[in-house]
């Protein structure tokens, strides 16, 4: 049912909700004052690398909120929203590291401080990726966010999709400041996240494999993006052209890694960890990796194939009530394909690994390692 369309005054006057004790930071480690995804708090090994981790992160979230800020009352309080909601801060981390691979003193981790046109890439990571959760939240329907009320839900539809368009202006314009390439970095990543979002929407075609049709979505949607924060930090932080090439793919397949452990973590963790209702995906019809191994299999005559068939029949029908979808997720948590889409998901953080075996052995170099490991051993 279409929502009363809100006026003017009645929009300004609602404000950010204050955010729930935040789950996204559930699995987050806190080194000192400085909060960090867990996969990275070796960093705190090497005392002068994690200073001026630090220090470039401070800096790049108090340019973030400078970036959102808006002299009109409802685009500021609607761009704030999901900034001011937490997050894990991955992408702009992910930029930074990578850039510091270009520092001389990279092995010893006495590196010198972040240059500006890598913090500025970092906020316009964060940005992008700010702006398309917005969008995605609206497509999905998706009651929460980092623990907080989705802006759609505060807002309605229009407004929320408006300020992810807004966030997106404000990252095209600090962009433009950063040259031509990057400009260009940008434009290519913009385009494959929207048509990773269009081939979800679509569907695969009759002639398509939906897993490969799958893989091509995430790789457009999640994938993309943090390929372009390994891509930017590690040119603006002087790596050689192979250093550059290496932080692309690693951060295309940790993406698709990180992707994918989202996807079985939405059928196999609770809210409180996630910060996200359990089962989304299954809600909204996603046919993410869980769903296509569990249709596979139903197709064959394994021992697991009247189970799975059975887990369909759930995913399938209604999923109206707590209940329903409890308990298909329930079904489909419990099949031995989750055990399958770990495995998948283990493929592509190895493959992450590799593409790092390149470089010389360094804290950055381990740190991005780790992290790589992390994604696929977490619960949020």
């Amino acid at each position: 049912m279409r929502r009363p369309r809100p006026t003017l005054d009645s929009l300004a006057q609602v404000t950010a909700p204050e955010p729930a004790s935040s789950a996204d930071a559930s699995d987050d480690v806190s080194i000192g004052s400085l909060v960090l995804p867990r996969g990275f708090e070796n960093l705190a090994d090497h005392g002068d690398l994690l200073d001026v981790v630090t220090t470039a992160l401070d800096a790049v979230e108090h340019e973030l909120a400078e970036a959102v800020s808006n002299a009109d009352q409802l685009a500021d309080h609607t761009s704030r929203h999901l900034l001011e909601a937490g997050g894990k801060r991955i992408r702009p981390l992910l930029t930074i590291l990578s850039s510091l691979l270009g520092d001389p003193e990279v092995r010893t981790g006495q590196v010198g401080e972040v240059a500006a046109a890598v913090r500025s890439a970092a906020v316009v990571m964060e940005l992008t990726h700010l702006a398309t959760l917005y969008h995605d939240d609206v497509m999905d329907e998706a009651p929460v966010r980092r623990g907080a009320p989705a802006a759609h839900q505060v807002w309605g539809n229009s407004i929320a999709i408006l300020a992810g368009d807004l966030i997106f202006a404000r990252a095209s314009q600090l962009m433009a400041s950063l040259g031509p390439e990057a400009v260009a970095i940008q434009a290519r990543t913009f385009e494959r996240l929207v048509m990773g979002q269009l081939w979800e929407t679509v569907g695969p075609a009759d002639q398509d494999d939906p897993l490969e049709h799958y893989l091509r979505v995430i790789g457009g949607k999640t994938g993309s993006l943090i390929a372009a924060a390994g891509r930017l930090g590690a040119h603006f932080g002087g790596c050689d052209a192979v250093t550059v090439a290496l932080l692309e793919e690693y951060g295309e397949k940790v993406g698709m890694a990180f992707q994918l452990a989202d996807d079985v973590i939405d059928v196999t963790s609770t809210s409180h960890a996630s910060g996200k209702t359990p089962g989304t995906d299954l809600k909204e019809r996603v046919p993410t990796l869980p769903v296509l191994l569990l249709r596979r299999e139903a197709a064959g005559d394994s021992d697991d194939a009247a189970s799975a068939r059975a887990a369909l029949e759930l995913v399938d029908g209604p999923l109206d009530t707590d209940g329903q979808l409890a308990a298909a997720v329930a079904a489909v948590s419990a099949h031995p394909v989750i055990g399958q889409a770990w495995d998948i998901t283990r493929g592509w953080s190895a493959d992450a690994v590799r593409a790092l075996a390149p470089l010389p052995d360094s804290p950055v170099k381990g740190a991005l390692v780790a992290f790589a490991e992390y994604v696929v051993d977490r619960e949020s």
